[in-house]
């Protein structure tokens, strides 16, 4: 019999999992961009520990390796800024993104009081701006990243969150 897929909140032991499989899933963005200097491959193993402690951090897990993450916090407008989901590539196409981000969407609305989420992908990530659509985002506008590559701003109230799929 499988094992299935849990999601949980993220603790400090699970840092390492999470900076080695965020390097691993964002290596297609990367390449869809041509730029390997976006920010979740540049990113150190201190400041993910550092995002675990302050942030809204949830993980799939599988048995005991982590196959998937999300991080949210909350800006200083009172949305939450929902960023680096990733999911194993082994593992994509099965809801596991979705049910990472409905767990960081309810944590950042019911404990965090978030009043609408916000995320932003690249202009050319099709499979995100999907699942993105999917759960009930809509475009709201455009920002450059700090890497230069052109991004999409996507919003959602927050309490459409209960009926994301």
């Amino acid at each position: 019999m499988g094992m299935s897929v849990t999601i949980s909140v993220a603790t400090e032991q699970d840092a390492e999992q999470i900076f080695r499989l965020q390097y691993l899933c964002f290596q297609s963005e990367a390449a869809l961009y041509g730029n390997y200097r976006i920010a979740p491959l540049v990113q150190s193993l201190d400041s993910v520990r550092q995002e675990l402690a302050a942030d809204c951090v949830f993980v799939a897990r599988l048995g005991e390796e982590v196959v998937g993450s999300v991080r949210g916090t909350i800006t200083e407008d009172g949305a939450a800024a929902i960023g680096k989901l990733c999911v194993h590539p082994r593992l994509q196409g099965h809801g596991i993104g979705a049910r990472l981000l409905r767990a960081a969407e309810a944590a950042l609305a019911e404990e965090r009081g978030a009043k609408r989420f916000r995320l932003h992908t690249g202009h050319r990530s099709e499979g995100n701006l999907r699942l993105y659509r999917r759960v009930g985002y809509e475009t709201v506008g455009t920002a450059e990243g700090a890497d230069g590559v052109p991004m999409i701003v996507l919003e959602k109230a927050a309490g459409e969150y209960a009926a994301t799929a």
